[in-house]
């Protein structure tokens, strides 16, 4: 293949002619970085028992996210045990790579702390500014090339890590400091677009938590109701349906019948499932004939959770007029009376505090939390009227779909981000 003018064949691929292509070893040596790059702290490296509420932070690959350290997670040393660190010593403006247990994510250390200490999880690299930009490291350590090169690392270990020794070994495509720069402002927006997104979508979730404890409980109503909530006993209004016991080993990728497994439930990031565009398992049809065929506006939980949080999870059904669905293993599936709960707000049972609390208090299981019929038809709940419960369905279904937009803004300018970093890191579009 002929290379273009200005262009040379390295290694890594195709890159400008005066661009290098150094080892992190020989980036050290030529001091464009000056990075601690043993992660090896000796016997200091801190016991359970000397971890603080506050002090020094003590910051670890699982601290970081969306290329920022979130000091909320991490655990802090006493001063005086901080001070005993000789090495793992990372400060303002250090770019983190997390190279243990969880490898890959990369952070821009932004602090006014003095010190932090980095645990061996993580590596740090402090960059001389007028050789080597920090924001365009960062991008560099997410790049294809790069990441294609730890995870054959990784690869022909027996442990999930990128060792020190050979991180010395790993290349980077390095061009002049005009072309960082130009590079690093590029990223830089994108990644404030991104932070902004961020924020917006954490504010939108905390309105609609606030708008679902008020509205799903009475505490407000909206304009044109009154009257008090009617407490009904879920059981007196419900159907269970039958469900399958099968396991994945089971399904196929292809069939008749779609198949809702629990663990469809507990992935599911929003409260109504459509199986039209849902991408499900399925199961022979001669394995579900004895089996009840899920209906528009049916409630499916899982009855089994790790946590706490996600005793109760449910998802209602839409769309199945079109499908042959059933319910599968660790599901309960119910057909609630649709005189008493209406289609649309049943999705939003699981949110309803008395409903919550319910099941929770009558969780189970030593590993697993668990819930079963009993527990859900023997809850009893205040419940408005279905004029009532349609119209908190609809300011919450509006919500739910403003959430889902901006998520996938976030998602689309995330994708982008990864398209320029492709086409800048490599130098086949130049700013510069």
């Amino acid at each position: 293949m002929e290379v273009r003018q200005g262009y040379k064949q390295t290694e890594l691929g195709v890159i400008p002619e005066d661009w290098e292509n150094l080892t992190i070893g020989e980036l050290i040596e030529k001091q464009f970085v000056v990075g601690h790059l043993d992660g090896n702290h000796g016997e200091l490296y801190p016991r359970s028992h000397e971890f603080k509420t506050y002090g020094v932070p003590y910051i670890g690959a699982n601290d970081f996210e969306g290329g920022e350290v979130i000091f909320d997670r991490c655990k802090f040393l006493s001063p005086e045990k901080a001070a005993t660190f000789r090495k793992g010593i990372a400060l303002d403006g250090d770019v983190l790579f997390a190279h243990n247990a969880t490898v890959g994510p990369v952070a821009l250390l932004r602090t006014s702390e003095p010190k932090v200490i980095l645990s061996t999880t993580a590596t740090y690299f402090r960059c001389g500014t007028d050789r080597l930009n920090n924001v365009f490291l960062m991008g560099a350590l997410q790049s294809q090339y790069f990441v294609k090169q730890y995870r054959a690392v990784m690869a022909q270990s027996t442990r999930f890590q990128v060792p020190i020794s050979a991180q010395r070994k790993l290349s980077l495509v390095v061009p002049p400091l005009p072309d960082q720069q130009a590079i690093a402002a590029a990223l830089g927006d994108i990644d404030a677009l991104l932070a902004s997104l961020a924020l917006l979508i954490t504010k939108k979730r905390d309105i609609k938590q606030a708008a679902m404890q008020q509205l799903l409980t009475g505490q407000t109503r909206l304009p044109g109701f009154q009257g008090e909530w009617e407490v009904k006993r879920l059981g007196e209004h419900l159907t269970f349906l039958k469900n399958g016991v099968n396991s994945r080993a089971e399904l196929s990728a292809e069939g008749p019948v779609k198949y809702l497994h629990y663990g469809d439930i507990h992935g599911a990031d929003t409260v109504r499932l459509d199986p039209r565009v849902t991408a499900m398992p399925h199961l022979p049809s001669h394995k579900a004939t004895a089996l009840a065929r899920l209906a528009d506006g049916d409630l499916i939980f899982a009855d089994a959770s790790e946590d706490i949080e996600g005793v109760g999870k449910s998802v209602e059904l839409l769309g199945v007029e079109s499908e042959e669905v059933v319910s599968g293993l660790h599901t309960i599936a119910v057909r609630f009376d649709k005189r008493v709960l209406a289609d649309s707000f049943k999705a939003y049972l699981q949110f309803i505090p008395g409903f919550r609390g319910h099941v929770r208090r009558l969780a189970a299981g030593t590993k697993v939390y668990a819930t079963n019929r009993a527990h859900i038809a023997s809850a009893e709940l205040e419940l408005p009227g279905l004029a009532e419960q349609t119209a908190i369905a609809t300011i919450l279904s509006d919500m739910d779909a403003e959430l889902a937009a901006l998520e996938a803004r976030r998602d689309k300018t995330r994708a982008l981000k990864q398209g320029m970093m492709q086409e800048l890191l490599t130098g086949r579009t130049r700013l510069v």
